[in-house]
């Protein structure tokens, strides 16, 4: 049995009881006795946040094999990397806070809010936004250690990149040491990730019971609408963002674009990983879309590490249903720290089926946002996953169709011909 399948039976499992217990408030004495195993299950998860977060993004940027070719190619990829998830983000924001304001019962959250842990000292400390001159300083922490301790992710961020490309400025010799340092780290809590998400049925349980308890039936058309939420707004930034701008930016035919990127696609919704699409990705690429080299060689493997068009669109949503299920109110400042801390994160996302919910949770923090909800997204994440990842592909292709495009040498790609339509090797769908 998956572990899919049995995070479901906990999900499940664990709603049923609620309602019973909902439905029957004698039998409320049990809450108090499965609630701490999900508190449990939620602190396993944030105690390899911090040194996976740090040392993903340093990989990812120090990391290259080829410092020449991220000064070719890399700064026009970060510059689009960052349009697009910002892009996503904005996205999301604006259609899903409206469409979650009329889906979520106002009684029901309040419901949640009465039984969270100190929930009333939770919204008023989301509340207290520092000025934009103070939010501005301390994106720059005196102490990245202290930082770190305290979970002050947005500046953790900054600080990881910035050592990240201090370590591109160092010879060879000397960065290839701390860069190998990082990726152990990196695997290794990849490790120590796996092995909580093995637990995630007991946690998806033991949250769910309480959640169910306090919302009834409304709980389950809640996550139902969450899913044909992210879904749906996946599906639309491919389609309304992603083609059009490979089509008009890259000069590319959007049947041709269309065509070549579908059997990567189809891997990436079967299995959920940017990383399982690669070896697709790379054969369209320099097969049907023409890529060069640094593109399809270099580009394309940074990129399906470290790129999440997805993860704009489906983190932001996923942190405004979080924020409406415990009653927690984002104001305008608040939604522009979540969106930049979005635009941060999603580089670090893990390259692993529900990396993006494992991500989620310097976002909450640093909102201000219980972080009880992601054990809750965890046990219904499989369908969204399989957009984002998908809308994470996209977003590679898109940006490596632009960059080629752009290149000094670039040809445009014309049409299809009957000489041109099947190219050696190319993979046709």
């Amino acid at each position: 049995m998956s572990l899919t399948v049995k995070v479901l039976i906990g999900l499940v499992a664990g709603l049923v009881l609620g309602f019973v217990v909902n439905a029957y408030p004698g039998l409320s004495g049990i809450v108090p006795w499965i609630e701490p195993l999900g508190s449990i299950f939620i602190n396993a998860i944030r105690m390899t946040v911090v040194p996976l977060v740090v040392a993903s993004l340093i990989v990812g940027v120090a990391g290259a094999p080829d410092a020449r070719a991220i000064g070719r190619v890399g700064w026009r990829a970060l510059l689009l990397f960052i349009v697009f998830v910002l892009g996503g983000a904005i996205f999301g924001a604006i259609i899903a806070e409206p469409v979650l304001a009329w889906m979520i019962d106002p009684a029901s959250t309040a419901s949640v809010r009465a039984g969270a842990s100190d929930p009333v000292t939770v919204a008023e400390q989301a509340r207290r936004l520092p000025s934009f001159a103070q939010w501005l300083i301390d994106l720059v922490p005196p102490n990245p250690i202290r930082a770190a301790a305290d979970g002050a992710m947005l500046p953790l961020i900054i600080f990881s990149l910035l050592f990240g490309v201090a370590l591109l400025r160092l010879e060879p010799a000397r960065r290839r040491p701390v860069v190998s340092f990082f990726e152990g780290l990196s695997d290794a809590m990849l490790v120590l990730v796996r092995w909580v998400l093995a637990l995630a049925p007991i946690g998806v349980f033991a949250l769910s019971v309480p959640l169910a308890a306090r919302m009834g039936l409304a709980a389950a058309g809640a996550l139902a609408g969450f899913i044909v939420l992210v879904s749906g707004l996946s599906l639309a930034y491919m389609l309304l963002v992603l083609y059009p701008s490979a089509s008009v930016l890259g000069r590319t035919p959007l049947g041709r674009f269309a065509r070549a990127l579908a059997p990567a696609q189809a891997v990436a919704f079967s299995s959920r990983s940017s990383l399982a699409a690669l070896p697709a990705m790379i054969e369209a690429g320099e097969s049907q879309l023409r890529y060069p080299p640094e593109i399809s060689r270099f580009f394309l493997p940074l990129s399906a590490s470290t790129f999440r068009a997805g993860s704009g669109v489906g983190l932001t949503v996923s942190v405004l249903f979080v924020a409406h299920l415990y009653g927690v109110e984002l104001s305008l400042g608040q939604l522009a720290t979540v969106i930049a801390t979005v635009v941060l994160t999603s580089f670090s996302v893990p390259g692993i089926p529900n990396g993006s919910i494992i991500a989620m949770v310097p976002v909450l923090v640093a909102a201000g946002i219980p972080v009880q909800g992601i054990g809750i997204l965890l046990s219904i994440d499989t369908i969204p996953d399989m957009f984002r990842t998908g809308t994470n592909v996209t977003g590679h292709m898109t940006v490596a169709t632009i960059l080629t495009r752009f290149r000094p040498d670039a040809v445009t790609v014309v049409p299809e011909t009957p000489t041109t339509a099947r190219l050696p090797g190319a993979t046709i769908s």
